[in-house]
């Protein structure tokens, strides 16, 4: 869940860098907004039968899909919009995400080598590269990338807290409470757990 609230936080961000002078489906966003998901569904479809190939629109529409567990159709609408942007890292995380969700980790690091491949790539991107070389037991790759990241933005909580665990599944105590302990400190609650049950 923290995992799915870090994505969410990057991609409201991006979202509202290009929502202005897109109020057109702003009825959607408010739906959104507040977590009115099945209502915001029907904004934007409305809204995109008149606009089909609009990026925001069709973007938020499979996030409020997303929200009500609506994978396949979150993934239908993530990939419409993808088309028209196929180098937006946005989507690509969305994407990345979503196939973590449904248990697919080799589809997952697709979606999240695309994004690491574009130019300014955030931190986020390499942590879902690794969380997917993670999920996939490629120890080696995934370490590498959670130390990118976490070059990238030295305060990612979310970021030590898997390396740690990585760490602690190669029996590396020590580093584990190394990163557990920035986990905790960078305020990722997780954390608390693994360093009462690592760090004696």
């Amino acid at each position: 869940m923290n995992l799915l609230k870090t994505i969410l936080a990057y991609v409201l961000i991006l979202a509202f860098a290009f929502s202005c002078g897109e109020s057109s489906s702003s009825e959607g966003d408010t739906y959104y907004n507040n977590e009115q998901y099945e209502e915001a569904i029907i904004a934007y479809a409305k809204y995109l039968e008149n606009k089909p190939k609009n990026f925001k629109a069709l973007y938020n529409k499979g996030r409020a899909h997303e929200e009500l567990s609506e994978f396949k159709k979150a993934e239908e609408s993530f990939k419409a919009a993808l088309k028209l942007d196929p180098k937006n890292i946005q989507v690509l995380l969305s994407l990345s995400n979503l196939k973590q969700k449904q248990k697919d980790p080799g589809l997952a690091l697709m979606y999240a080598d695309n994004a690491v491949e574009i130019s300014g790539a955030p931190a986020l991107a390499y942590f879902m590269k690794a969380r997917s070389m993670h999920l996939l037991g490629n120890v080696e790759e995934a370490m590498r990338e959670y130390n990118v990241a976490l070059k990238m933005n030295p305060k990612f909580g979310q970021a030590y807290y898997y390396r740690g665990m990585l760490n602690a599944a190669t029996d590396k105590t020590t580093q584990a409470c190394a990163d557990f302990r920035k986990a905790e400190a960078n305020g990722y609650e997780d954390a608390n757990d693994a360093v009462e049950k690592y760090c004696p």
